[in-house]
This record gives structure tokens, sequence and C-alpha cells, in this order.
């Protein structure tokens, strides 16, 4: 794989990560050729309108590319031409200790806080993958001691045959991107490929508590968190949490909320310890951690009111963790943008104590039906903007308003951090 020099190489999808891709292999002398459904890049010299009227020796699909229904894909496939994902590509040339992380929900806080802790045991290391840097950007600023912590996608293991990591870790498993795997069965298949290509001295780190996930064929060496007491791996007992009989940090002192929040902690741990981390730099660095933004942040204390911002939430489990962690009584909770085939009933029946339902957006109505099923008192709006201007009109002291959509921001705009600036916008107007 790494012998590139004259290879006849396609790129598919020219996002963040094939562009990383194309550089990458302009790097070793490959001779790449591109492709997009988006025509803004048909300017470029090295487009090609019709793929399989060529005979290419790889193909590199970035994460974007929907994989269930690609007539390309097929395509490529009845051809024999061997095709790879762009975390198969950047991780060939990764040298050092590969990390990757997956999971429904608290991949991002997660790959931070351990970023933060190799930070604070002086160990180089970059944290790139979903979380925004693609790791075909890195792979070439490596070395033998470098620690390579990859926020791993379902899109991103979708068309991965050769990702390898030395330490793989499922977070959870729930419903998610039904849009794009069509089944829950085949959501859980590709979140598994984490571990497909595992060697003898690979290492998985599993959350005991999440039953989807370790019914899954788990590795031979696994490690597992919990949050009950256990013989052997990372653990909560006394308030605190634990490496067996070491003890890390106690849960006072790590400033996340929730017990969702207390899992990704205990994952990130669970991974520097298989790393040799020192106790006393892991503690420093979950004390100091700074939550990602758009998850669970605090916005602002206006007249009483408190107002959350969690546009990051993009499925239901989500939500629920949201809502779990904040613990309120007094709940105003803004729900909506574009679904993923996701059934809001399974919120709703929880039987939370959401004072007033505020849904917006293209599922807005959709959401609004299944809050009244519930006997939820709901209101629809057709923008984000206008569920938060009517939030504020009757939000009273001791409420608070928590932005989480459970749904996906495209409707309106073009990511969940764009929507979470302009809620925090508008709440500070």
């Amino acid at each position: 794989m790494k012998k590139l020099k004259g290879k006849k190489i396609l790129v598919y999808g020219l996002g963040r990560s094939g562009q990383a891709a194309c550089k990458l292999l302009h790097t070793f002398g490959a001779c790449v050729s591109v492709y997009d459904e988006d025509k803004k890049f048909r300017s470029l010299f090295c487009f090609v309108d019709e793929p399989l009227m060529h005979n290419f020796d790889l193909v590199v699909v970035s994460p974007g590319v929907k994989v269930i229904g690609n007539s390309l894909i097929s395509g490529f496939k009845s051809k024999k031409i061997p095709i790879i994902s762009e975390i198969d590509l950047g991780s060939i040339f990764c040298l050092g200790k590969l990390i990757a992380i997956t999971g429904t929900n608290g991949k991002t806080t997660t790959c931070s806080l351990l970023g933060k802790i190799f930070d604070q045991a002086g160990k180089k290391n970059f944290v790139c993958g979903n979380i925004g840097l693609p790791i075909s950007s890195i792979a070439l600023n490596t070395d033998k001691k470098t620690v390579v912590i990859c926020e791993t996608s379902n899109f991103q293991l979708e068309l991965s045959s050769l990702f390898n990591p030395n330490i793989a870790c499922i977070l959870n498993i729930e419903e998610d991107h039904l849009d794009r795997h069509e089944s829950y069965e085949e959501y859980k298949r590709v979140k598994s490929k984490i571990f497909a290509n595992f060697k003898r001295s690979s290492q998985a780190v599993v959350n005991l508590d999440d039953p989807e996930t370790i019914n899954l064929n788990l590795p031979k060496r696994t490690n597992y968190f919990s949050f009950s007491p256990l013989k052997k791996g990372i653990c909560i007992k006394n308030g605190c949490i634990y490496n067996q009989k070491i003890r890390i940090i106690s849960l006072d002192e790590i400033p996340l909320l929730g017990n969702k929040n207390i899992s990704n902690v205990m994952a990130a741990v669970s991974i520097a310890c298989l790393c040799k981390i020192k106790p006393k730099y892991i503690r420093n660095a979950i004390m100091s951690f700074t939550p990602p933004p758009h998850r669970l942040q605090f916005v602002n204390l206006i007249n009483g009111v408190r107002y959350v911002n969690d546009s990051k939430s993009t499925n239901i489990a989500c939500v629920k963790m949201a809502i779990e962690s904040l613990n309120e009584k007094n709940l105003i909770l803004l729900l909506g943008g574009q679904n993923k085939d996701l059934n809001f009933d399974e919120l709703f029946n929880l039987s939370f104590p959401i004072k007033k339902c505020l849904c917006f957006g293209e599922a807005g109505k959709e959401i609004y039906k299944s809050a009244l099923k519930f006997n939820y008192e709901a209101y629809y709006f057709e923008t984000m903007k206008e569920a938060v201007v009517f939030a504020k009109e009757i939000a009273q002291t001791g409420d608070t308003v928590l932005l989480s959509p459970g749904c996906t921001s495209f409707d309106e705009f073009s990511s969940y951090a764009v929507r979470g600036q302009i809620f925090m916008e508008i709440v500070n107007q």
C-alpha cells in the first residue's frame, strides 16, 4: 500500500478528508484524480466526469459519501477496484501509537480529554478524525513516540478495510444515522468494524454498562469500565474513579455534567492507564478540562433563567443524556431540525419532567405531534430563531432553556456549530 508512485488513484468526495487524502497521495507521487457530486469541483484539472470509464488502481472514499445504494461504489466493486476509506489511507502512514474512539455519543469529549491527558504527561499527540482534523493531514507529522487519537465515526468505518488501531474504544451504541445505514443492525455492524483488523497485541476498551456494546463480538484483549465495582478495570467506588486499587479522581472534582460524561471520563482514564500515564497527570488533566463547545455549554443566566447550548445533540440518545445531566424540573426543551429517521416517541414515553417542548424546523411538526401524544405542552415553529425568541418570552425565574435538538442542522444551518452559535447570539441579544 505504501508504494504509491505512479499509481492511478481516485479520491471520491472532496470535503476536508478528501482534500487531505489528495495532498498525502501527491506527496508520494500518485497520479490522483478526483470526483464529487458537487458541481463546484468540476473545474479542477484532475476532475473526472465518468469515474467508471477509467481504470484506477485504488479508490479512496471520503466519509461524506453515502455507500448504500451508491451506483459508483457498486461499479468499482464489480470492476474489482480496491476501495478504502480516508482513515485507512491516513492510518497507514501514522507512526507511533494509534488510538481510535467511536460510539453514538461522547466521542468528541473523550478524544479531547484524552489529548489533554497526554499533553499533561508531556506526550506528543494529535487529536484527529471526525473531530475535524483529517488523519491524512497529520500522518506525515508523526514519529514513533507520537500518540494519534482518532475520533472515528460510522461514516469513516463504513468502507474501512485496513484501519488497525493499537487501542480501540466503543463508548456506547444507540439508534442513530438510520437514514444512512437503513437499519440498526447495519449501524451496529459498521461500528464493530473498529475491531476488524486487530492484532494479538491490540487492546479494546468497552463500556460494560452498555448492553449493545457488550453484545458485540469483542476481541480477547478487552478492558472494561463501569459504574459498578470491578476487580479489574476502571470503575466507581466510594464516589471516586479507581483503576483497580489506585484512586484516580473524585467525582466531585470532574467539571462535566451527568453520568454519560462520567462514563466518557472513565473511557479516557482506561485508555490513559493502558498507555501507562501516571494518575497525577490524568487527574490534573480532568480537573482542568473545558468541555467542547455546543455540548451542554452554559450560555448565560438572564433574569433567573439558565440557557444551555447542546446543539451537538443530533440524536435522541443525546437528548436523553442532556436531560438526565441537567436534572431540572423546570425545563423548556427546544427540539428540531432535520430528522435521521428516528422516532421521538422513544424520548417522550420516558416521562421526563419537561415543562414545555418547543419544536422547530423540518422535523418540528413530527416532534410536536409526538410530544402531544404523550401529553406534553408543545408548540411548533418554522425556524429555530422563532422558537428561541418564544422561549425567552415565556421563561420564568428558575427555568432552564435547553437547546438539545435531537436532529441534524442541515434544514436551516450548515453545521451544528453554526446552529449553536446563532442560538447563543439570540439568547444574548
